[in-house]
């Protein structure tokens, strides 16, 4: 058996947690919306059509921000679509997902959905194949009080008073050639400066995120980033990041050291926008907003997966006039390995806390989600939904500078990487903190030794772990509790010394106080 070692001290701080970090997203996009969180009809459905079921689901797993309507979606959208009497709206070919928009949902109807959950609604304007007055129009529908022509519509549709969505995002993965009105770097880059110039001017109080890369293995990486920055610094509060992950050819190693290559994927991007905040001589410091992040099984790599097979939808593959309305796209069934690797890609979000101020687990229902539905069936929780929603719940303060001794092991990707994982926190104001470990070890228990002594007299609160003999077992609609959260009950304190052992593949989280 191995062994870890580290310590915590409230002088060591990273940054404090914005709850922001522990947001999600909903895009247009499979069953995300319809059938997902929009079902008439559902035994659970409420007076506005929404199932009451994904709500308490959605409470539960500690939501804070969601970012709306997409996505590739949103460069093909037009956000006019989405208002007014539903049986005025059109009926929209989505190109991103080759589907039919019903437009059945829209801005009021998302909004109404967002405050039932207790969330934040966070808004993408479309950059791709609309412009800097379309964006104009839909801030000023959302957030001007009254007086003006699209104030007055939003009122007379219903919404008396303006929506106040604070966060805004300048198009999405404009570097990205599959996405509708994708142009060179500059291009994007003058664009979104020119539109967030506008909306300031509008609406003083909005924030602004620029679309940065939408993976680090993109070819223009990190170019786009510092180009886009060049001509947004001044204009922007954040970039972006997207990066999703997946095990490939059975190399579970790899996979479970995927937060090795996000802190790698941050620590590129802030040096980034730290290299053009010097350029440009500024006193600013420009925030990160990891806007997508998940495992996503995608492509060839399915066919190692055949859980995932049959879930995964093909837009490759329709032919003719075949646009199906909600169709099952990316409906990975993820499981304790995948939990595994998403409480470890937390803990990378805590270790840049100071930088990280905004992320979105991408996405929310069904579509490469913490929570899959049936059509007029059940809702149930996914393996990836337990780690997310004890960090939410515990990572409360600010998240602490750590140092770890731990033995390496080899992988095949990323080097030599520590076998164990580790995140902390610290409430000064309550006296709590939170420790989250992984090890990666695929054989072997690792017993860890944190050292509390600075953090005063502190007892075990909880555990909660995720581990399995089968670390490929999932939930499902007959098994949805097959996998779940379970005690680490091998956690001590003594002479301010907390031990626990980690199973092999585990993920755990110790709640102090």
């Amino acid at each position: 058996m191995s062994n870890a070692r580290l310590t915590l001290d409230p002088s060591f701080v990273v940054g404090p947690i914005n709850r922001r970090l522990f947001g999600s997203f909903i895009e247009h996009m499979g069953r995300a919306v319809y059938t997902g969180i929009y079902e008439p009809g559902h035994p659970t459905a409420d007076a506005d059509g929404f199932r009451q079921d994904v709500i308490e689901l959605v409470k539960e797993l500690g939501v804070t921000g969601i970012r709306y309507p997409g996505g590739n979606f949103v460069s093909g959208f037009e956000w006019r679509d989405s208002v007014g009497p539903r049986d005025d709206r059109p009926r929209r070919l989505s190109l991103a997902w080759r589907a039919t928009e019903t437009n059945e949902v829209g801005l009021h109807e998302f909004a109404s959905w967002v405050e039932k959950v207790g969330g934040e609604l966070m808004y993408a304007v479309n950059l791709g194949t609309a412009d800097t007055m379309d964006a104009l129009d839909v801030v000023e529908y959302a957030n001007i009080a009254r007086g003006s022509t699209l104030a007055e519509e939003r009122i007379a549709n219903g919404r008396t008073e303006p929506f106040g969505i604070s966060m805004w995002y300048l198009g999405n993965e404009m570097d990205g050639p599959w996405q509708l009105g994708h142009s060179p770097a500059e291009d994007y880059a003058k664009k979104a400066s020119q539109t967030a110039k506008a909306l300031r001017q509008l609406d003083p109080r909005v924030e602004l995120v620029a679309s940065g890369s939408s993976h680090p293995t993109m070819p223009t990486f990190p170019l786009w980033d510092r180009v886009v920055l060049e001509h947004t610094y001044d204009d922007v509060d954040y970039i972006s990041c997207h990066g999703y992950y997946q095990e490939k050819n059975g190399d579970l190693g790899s996979f479970l050291a995927s937060p090795v290559k996000m802190d790698r994927y941050l620590d590129v991007v802030i040096a980034t926008a730290d290299h053009v905040k010097a350029l440009k001589r500024s006193d600013k410091t420009l925030n990160i907003s990891f806007d997508e992040w998940n495992v996503w099984y995608l492509g060839e790599n399915l066919r190692s997966f055949p859980r995932q097979a049959d879930r995964f939808y093909r837009t490759d593959e329709i032919e003719g006039d075949d646009w199906p309305e909600a169709p099952r796209l990316a409906e990975d069934v993820y499981s304790v390995a995948d939990a595994v690797v998403v409480g470890g890609l937390l803990i990378s979000l805590l270790r840049h806390a100071d930088r990280v101020t905004s992320a979105a687990m991408s996405m929310l229902v069904n579509v490469i989600a913490p929570i899959t539905t049936e059509p007029g069936g059940p809702a149930w929780r996914q393996a990836t939904f337990f780690p997310f929603a004890v960090t939410s719940r515990l990572a409360v303060g600010v998240s602490l500078d750590i140092r770890i001794e731990s033995a390496q092991y080899e992988t095949d990707e990323l080097g030599s990487v520590p076998l164990v994982d580790a995140g902390a926190t610290f409430d000064d104001s309550t006296g709590r903190a939170a420790v989250f470990l992984v090890n990666r070890s695929l054989t072997e228990p690792v017993t860890v030794s944190v050292n509390l002594g600075a953090l005063g007299d502190l007892s075990v609160l909880e555990t909660q772990m995720m581990a399995d003999a089968d670390v490929y077992a999932t939930n499902t609609k007959d098994a949805p509790g097959r996998v779940g959260l379970q005690p680490n009950g091998s956690a001590s304190i003594e002479d301010g010394i907390l031990t626990v052992t980690l199973p092999p593949v585990s993920w755990t989280a110790v709640a102090l106080g």
